[in-house]
């Protein structure tokens, strides 16, 4: 079977995860669907405003005894590396705006108000050029704030700036995308307007309802194991679909104006987060994509989060002055985001894909374009890299780089592991090859 191979309803693209059937028998394992060399997957995830390393970097050179911003990735850190030393010399002056911008471009943006923004491609974008094209979608770009904010948003620098953390070149920046359901219909509906999309909706209870005949159909010509694969990849799609319904509902219900998140998504932070993280799971495991970028807050972000004992907006809680009392509250928040990323890295690693699992055949890296937030520094960033990359990384090391190491060195070297040979990007000096155990 092809692994392509899409089941298609009333205005539905259910793409399928890998089976076993789509494995030709006796073929060779670095020759399979599942191998690094044919299923290249790769994410990145923002965070804001930087850290507190005291409570962030490892004591040593393992990960034996992580940190408490660290602790949520204890079951998965056997496929963790926790990078300390990189910086961002393209980053400077120092703002905001400039953190967001050159995170995956590793550019300096231009210094402008106005619509003639400059900045560079991103790292996503070229693997996007490279592979995209072998799946539905090239890339999905994700954030948890939907903002239309224009104009200048931090010290003379235009808010594209922090709106936007993919560009597909330097002048051309790509709209991430908060709303789930929206997100849902890219990846599995075929589109339209807003209007096709609300009758298209009112037509189907369910989007899996169109392709329930087929899903039959198709489970008749496979073994037993495929037919679970695929009972569990529809029920988990389901799963997210009901989820969205529920926020949707809850959004029709609320008499009050929804002020920091578009109308429909769920109320509370965490649970729009793993929905979000949700469907970047189902984007992989049915390969419509192989690249996703995620926002996990927006640079400058005044958001509170009393579910964790911090009801202070995160902006002015980054400026600490070395207060201890701040720097806790930084501490927490960077545990409340770390452990929504290992929720997510715990179901990818519990997904079998051909020869490992989907945690296995995927590489991602979490951070921030800033350090010290009260200094608005790019040095000694909080860098993550997560996965086993078709079983090419690592893990369970704490990377230290004492001379400040380029974060371009990074993009270089997860470039390179995931098929796109580029011998330099931006102001890259080398790779990081002790990531790979090379």
């Amino acid at each position: 079977m092809p692994r392509r191979t899409m089941l298609r309803g009333l205005g539905t693209a259910i793409a399928l995860p890998l089976l076993d059937a789509m494995v030709p028998t006796l073929t060779a394992e670095d020759q399979t669907p599942a191998a690094s060399n044919n299923l290249r997957r790769i994410g990145y995830i923002y965070t804001p405003m930087g850290y507190n390393p005291a409570e962030w970097k490892p004591k040593d050179d393992t990960l034996n005894d992580l940190p408490s911003s660290l602790s949520p990735l204890e079951s998965v850190k056997d496929q963790l590396c926790v990078i300390t030393g990189m910086d961002l010399q393209n980053a400077y002056p120092g703002s905001h705006a400039t953190s967001n911008a050159a995170f995956l471009s590793a550019a300096q943006a231009k210094l402008t108000e106005s619509s003639d923004y400059y900045l560079g491609t991103t790292v996503d974008q070229i693997a996007a050029k490279q592979f995209g094209h072998q799946t539905q979608l090239p890339s999905l770009e994700l954030a948890m704030d939907l903002l239309s904010t224009v104009g200048q948003c931090d010290n003379g620098y235009a808010c594209v700036y922090q709106n936007n953390l993919s560009w597909s070149s330097p002048t051309t920046p790509l709209p991430s995308e908060a709303h789930p359901r929206i997100v849902f219909e890219q990846l599995f509906g075929e589109g339209g307007t807003p209007q096709q999309r609300s009758e298209a909706m009112r037509r189907r209870a369910s989007l899996l309802d169109s392709v329930t005949v087929e899903i039959k159909r198709l489970k008749q010509q496979l073994g037993g194991g495929d037919r679970n694969k695929i009972d569990q990849y529809v029920e988990s799609i389901r799963e997210v679909e009901r989820r969205i319904d529920r926020s949707m509902a809850t959004a029709k219900e609320n008499p009050l104006p929804d002020l920091d998140r578009p109308v429909g998504v769920p109320v509370a932070y965490a649970d729009h987060a793993r929905l979000m993280f949700d469907l970047q799971l189902l984007a992989f495991q049915g390969d419509i994509t192989r690249i996703v970028t995620f926002q996990l807050a927006r640079e400058a972000s005044t958001r509170t989060y009393p579910e964790i004992g911090v009801p202070d907006p995160h902006h002015p809680v980054t400026h600490h002055g070395g207060n201890p009392a701040k720097l806790a509250k930084i501490a927490k928040i960077n545990q409340f985001h770390v452990s929504l990323f290992a929720e997510f890295l715990e179901k990818m690693d519990s997904i079998p894909e051909g020869n490992g699992t989907l945690l296995d055949h995927s590489l991602y890296m979490y951070g921030s374009g800033m350090g010290d937030p009260d200094a608005h520094d790019h040095k000694d960033l909080p860098i993550l890299v997560a996965g086993g990359a078709a079983g090419n990384m690592q893990g369970g090391r704490h990377l230290r780089y004492e001379k400040p190491e380029p974060l371009s060195n990074l993009h270089l070297t997860l470039l390179n592991k995931v098929g796109v040979p580029l011998e330099q990007f931006a102001d890259s000096t080398g790779q990081v090859d002790a990531l790979f155990g090379v």
